[in-house]
């Protein structure tokens, strides 16, 4: 058995709506030349990473092609599984709204706190405990590989935050606390057997 491993969170990179700031859950927009440019700049950071003695264990994606089409970029396409546990938050009717927009109708909206309403068919919408109950899943599903080597998780802003509070046993509203830019790297670890934020938010240039 090798060496335990850590989740490596990949945020896809940038697209139009993410750029301006739209709340993107199940649509699936494309990612822009500054998103490709971002997502491939990723593939020699984790290049070095494997040579410095940190084999991949497995690559789980959202099944959104931002988040496909960047895990491809990185270099990671012939191990990648989609994992629809790993769909960004489903936003209902605030699909494609900014905060902004939003706080024009309700004044003070806070997402974490409020939450979101209802929208058509395509996008009922969820609460912040169904999203952990998602990354709850992914979590136990990443658990075995993990005792091989990295586990590379590339998905989306709000559900990796959401999953990162629940990796660290926290509620998953606390994914507040987590600011996470479009094609960054993080890193969860351990520490005495103990969930730690092992690096976050990192840019490939840093």
């Amino acid at each position: 058995m090798g060496t335990m491993g850590d989740l490596i969170l990949l945020r896809h990179g940038q697209t139009q709506w993410s750029a301006a700031g739209k709340h993107t859950g199940r649509s699936d927009i494309p990612l822009t030349a500054a998103g490709h440019a971002g997502a491939a700049a990723l593939a020699p950071v984790l290049a070095a990473r494997a040579a410095a003695g940190h084999p991949v264990a497995a690559v789980i994606t959202s099944p959104a092609a931002r988040a496909v089409r960047t895990a491809e970029l990185a270099g990671l396409g012939a191990a990648m599984k989609p994992d629809p546990d790993l769909w960004e938050w489903d936003y209902g009717g605030y699909e494609g709204l900014t905060t902004a927009q939003i706080q024009q109708e309700r004044p003070g909206w806070y997402l974490w706190r409020d939450g979101v309403v209802p929208g058509d068919a395509g996008h009922p919408g969820e609460t912040v405990e169904q999203v952990g109950a998602r990354a709850d899943r992914v979590l136990a599903r990443a658990a075995s590989p993990l005792a091989d080597g990295d586990v590379i998780l590339v998905a989306h802003g709000h559900v990796l935050r959401v999953l990162t509070a629940r990796y660290l046993r926290l509620p998953a509203a606390d994914g507040r606390l987590f600011r996470l830019d479009t094609g960054t790297l993080s890193v969860l670890g351990a520490e005495h057997g103990y969930p730690v934020i092992g690096g976050w938010n990192i840019p490939p240039s840093a």
